[in-house]
């Protein structure tokens, strides 16, 4: 079983609309601060063998979003990428008044990869940021297009009839297992996530983040727009993604192939892996993200 470490220190975050953050610092104190959060519907406890082999040299900071993990519910739950940008210029001066300015990365995947986009167009201030797999739906002339909104509806169908309630965690983890997205994760994977993204109630476990919430992300991420060329950033960006190379290639892997082309993003795929791939090959997700922090001397 993967056992989650006990923090240096932890954090209560307030946004601007009073929803309540618990931010959680790991790691190397004094090091280069690397930020990281986690995909739409799961928790950042859940990719702990990703983050996990980063504690010996970074000072890691980790954080759910707003109605997932281990926040309390947001109400009202301001839940969307508008309100999801302003929470990360809010955790982004929180932390460095608490644990006080150091040179800040970003890692992030999927929603909050997304996320880091917005906030990063919109002036937000980072060294760095690492986006693994943002699921970007290119313009309505772009021939990945169509893929990638079809992909986004499936998602949003099948979150809105995904069960809720669980006698045990074990089985959540029984379901991901069971899933394509899902294949591949290493040793206790499945368990973990699975924990991550429960809460316990009396009778039973329920789904920290609603359905109905899961599924409002991926149709919004239709139309959220997002399709910047390189130079629109301030800071240095890199797009790890999942492998176009596979058989039956996830429509992410294409969408970032066609993102990274181009905008002229430096891009990496991880090879055999699909929207997941922290959890698929996540030795190499840290490599790619690291030689990338090496390269503008913010990593050893």
């Amino acid at each position: 079983m993967l056992t989650l470490p006990t923090p240096v220190a932890v954090l209560d975050v307030t946004a601007d609309d009073g929803a309540t953050f618990y931010v959680r610092r790991h790691g190397k104190p004094g090091a280069t601060r690397i930020l990281v959060s986690h995909g739409n519907g799961f928790a950042v406890d859940g990719y702990l063998p990703f983050w996990s082999p980063l504690l010996r040299d970074f000072d890691v900071v980790v954080f759910d979003m707003r109605n997932h993990g281990r926040n309390p519910p947001a109400a009202p739950p301001n839940h969307g990428y508008d309100q999801f940008a302003r929470d990360f210029a809010v955790l982004r001066r929180a932390v460095g008044e608490a644990f006080g300015t150091r040179p800040t990365a970003g890692l992030f995947h999927s929603m909050t990869a997304q996320t880091a986009m917005k906030d990063a167009l919109q002036g937000g201030l980072w060294d760095a940021l690492v986006l693994f797999d943002p699921p970007n739906v290119p313009p309505p002339d772009r021939p990945v297009h169509k893929a990638m909104a079809a992909f986004e509806h499936r998602l949003a169908h099948w979150a809105q009839g995904r069960r809720r309630h669980f006698a045990d965690p074990r089985e959540l983890a029984a379901d991901y297992a069971g899933t394509r997205a899902g294949g591949g994760w290493v040793a206790g994977a499945h368990e973990l996530m699975a924990r991550s993204v429960l809460r316990r109630r009396a009778a039973d476990w329920t789904l920290c983040c609603p359905p109905e919430l899961e599924a409002q992300i991926y149709l919004d991420g239709i139309t959220l727009g997002l399709w910047p060329r390189r130079q629109d950033f301030a800071m240095p960006v890199k797009i790890v993604a999942a492998d176009p190379d596979e058989p039956r290639p996830v429509p992410t892997a294409l969408s970032n192939q066609a993102l990274a082309r181009e905008g002229s993003f430096d891009h990496v795929a991880i090879p055999n892996t699909g929207h997941l791939l922290q959890l698929q090959d996540p030795m190499a997700c840290v490599e790619a993200a690291v030689d990338f922090l090496r390269g503008l001397g913010l990593a050893r």
